[in-house]
């Protein structure tokens, strides 16, 4: 009999409200606990890297074009800078840009040969995920991710230090390119936001090894795949194994509530799903079997805060 475990964004994403009543008591009745907070914390829980440290350009690669093996990656990903009174805020990252690969065949070519002049090869194998392949031997400051940047002051996520002192500079000039580049008054004439800026991070190598207890990943982030294929189980897929789904992209409380949960609690209750659980990237999270209905002297869970 099958598994389910729901991989959700922080209970505090969901605006506030009462749970249906079938989830509230489930809720209440099911074993709960908290634990490390965080979107790195949340996929350790579900996947076991060897060496401990993971590199997102590495796996998302390995996901998106199969070849980085023995290769350093970067991944220098589309941005959206804004000026301000005090400095430059990013306003858009490569997954909120609608990247068409046309912006891909125009503005790509633009920066190859800045990058190429020290030894990196910058390519696209997605509109939204750029990727550079570096010279193994290549210094590299910490990078911070673009989830960390977006909307706040550019320059406060910036790699700092000797080694980062040239990535700001190359930083700098990529901007120069793009914003002289005549695509983005196009873009900006449909509406959309111009791509004036990268943004480096989530640098390294594949792991030596991933091991996860799930038979089976449905997600669309590509490091999430990345993750399943290393650890060689089952991506995407109707579900009939034990299974990880990626939910973390909701922000609605009825879809959580309605079309996401009550279906496997339903499942729970004809026999079907032996397990559901639930685990929320602000560390709290819910395991819920059949047995647990014994459990009549529990309260319900009135919202997702009470936990």
């Amino acid at each position: 009999m099958a598994k389910a475990t729901l991989l959700l964004p922080a209970r505090s994403r969901f605006p506030a409200g009462a749970l249906p009543a079938q989830v509230a008591t489930a809720l209440g009745r099911a074993d709960h606990g908290l634990a490390e907070a965080g979107e790195a914390a949340q996929l350790r829980r579900h996947f076991t890297v060897e060496p401990g440290q993971w590199s997102a350009a590495a796996l998302s690669r390995q996901a998106d074009a199969g070849d980085a093996a023995d290769g350093l990656w970067l991944r220098a990903d589309p941005a959206n800078v804004v000026p301000d009174m005090q400095g430059a805020r990013m306003m858009g990252s490569a997954e909120t840009l609608r990247l068409e690969q046309a912006d891909v065949d125009v503005l790509l070519p633009s920066l190859q040969p800045l990058f190429a002049g020290f030894g990196f090869q910058l390519d696209a194998p997605t509109p939204s995920r750029w990727y550079l392949r570096l010279p193994g031997d290549t210094p590299l400051p910490e990078f911070a991710d673009p989830e960390v940047a977006l909307g706040d002051d550019l320059f406060e996520h910036l790699p700092d230090g000797d080694n980062g002192r040239q990535w700001r500079a190359l930083l700098t000039e990529a901007q120069v390119v793009l914003h002289q580049h005549s695509w983005n008054e196009r873009r900006v004439a449909q509406g959309k936001r111009a791509v004036n800026s990268l943004w480096f991070w989530g640098a390294g190598r594949l792991p030596d090894s991933v091991s996860t207890r799930h038979a089976q990943v449905r997600s669309r982030d590509a490091l999430l795949q990345g993750l399943a294929k290393m650890a060689g189980v089952r991506v995407g897929g109707e579900q009939t194994v034990d299974a990880l789904v990626d939910l973390r992209q909701l922000r609605s409380l009825d879809q959580l509530t309605c079309d996401a949960i009550t279906p496997l609690l339903d499942a729970i209750k004809r026999g079907e799903l032996r397990e559901l659980r639930l685990d929320f990237e602000d560390g709290c999270h819910y395991r819920i079997d059949r047995g647990q209905r014994w459990r009549f002297w529990k309260k319900p869970v009135a919202t997702l805060s009470d936990a």
